[in-house]
């Protein structure tokens, strides 16, 4: 992708060595960094959906209430954590640059419907951070919290998307990101809190489901920004590889078959690597978010 010398977001919240009042314990010192994608939080009736990458924790025989709670914690932080960012600190321009590239397309899309985009925050922090969702771990990976509008992101999760899930690039990285303001324009369109809603009264199977619908429109979303983004002349050669082959590293059917040995389609909350991948191609041949209906018929 190029993305040097290109504006970057005002919207960027270091949080990186400070770490949160207190820290959730339960992992010890070993665990996967796999995102969750039930949280908890104010705002939309005690529990809000923390939208995340992957899959849900229970399938690895984690408790993700060790990992998200925010109310039960050791009180300590890590060397990592007490650790001031870098002075000249690439990673972190890149993420502002992605971040500022996704707030162009949505203003643009938003706009054109008559409609005001409003630009989430994006929190970078180490080890731990405190968010209206509850307080997290890093383990949780990348995700977006409803309850205050904002993407938290541990950067270290980059280098652990290439070494333990084989998806590297930076346009890897870029998709995760825009999956991420992809839930957030959910929450603004109405997506996200009417699955709060409704969850309440369903199944976990039935949850499940709509959880994987949830999570492949914005796939969809992201493809719909790569679209836009490579109108504008960003992207390079490889860049859309390195996404499918993120979306295919994360879907739920690979990750339970490296972590589980099996694949149990009634746990999935993400979708399949055939579906993510499909979902973003189709926003990203598309560019339309009339293409990314995911809620209803098959998926």
């Amino acid at each position: 992708m190029r993305w040097r010398g290109r504006r970057e977001s005002s919207n960027i919240d270091d949080r990186r060595g400070q770490g949160p009042a207190r820290i959730p314990g339960g992992l010890g010192g070993g665990g996967p960094r796999i995102p969750i994608p039930i949280g908890r939080g104010g705002g939309i009736g005690g529990l809000v959906l923390v939208v995340a990458l992957f899959i849900l924790l229970p399938a690895l025989g984690i408790n993700p209430g060790d990992i998200l709670g925010g109310g039960q914690g050791t009180g300590t932080q890590t060397s990592q954590q007490r650790q001031a960012p870098p002075a000249n600190d690439e990673q972190a321009q890149f993420v502002g640059v992605v971040l500022a590239e996704t707030e162009d397309v949505w203003n643009g899309i938003f706009q054109a419907e008559g409609e005001t985009y409003q630009e989430p925050t994006l929190v970078m922090f180490s080890g731990a951070v405190d968010s209206a969702c509850g307080t997290a771990s890093a383990a949780v990976g990348p995700f977006y919290c409803p309850g205050d509008r904002q993407v938290y992101i541990d950067l270290s999760f980059f280098d652990e998307l290439a070494s333990r899930f084989g998806a590297s690039g930076d346009f890897a990285q870029a998709y995760v990101i825009a999956h991420e303001v992809g839930h957030h324009v959910q929450n603004l369109t109405g997506v996200l809190p009417a699955f709060n809603r409704e969850r309440q009264n369903m199944s976990q199977t039935q949850a499940n489901e709509m959880s994987v619908r949830v999570e492949l429109q914005a796939d969809c979303y992201a493809g719909v920004w790569a679209h836009f983004t490579e109108q504008k002349g960003l992207l390079e050669a490889g860049d859309i590889e390195e996404a499918l082959n993120a979306a295919h590293q994360i879907g739920d059917d690979t990750l339970q078959r490296r972590t589980q040995g099996q694949v149990m389609p009634d746990s999935f909350t993400h979708g399949s690597s055939e579906q993510r991948q499909t979902w973003f191609t189709r926003g990203y041949e598309s560019g339309r978010l009339d293409q990314c209906d995911t809620l209803s018929g098959n998926i």
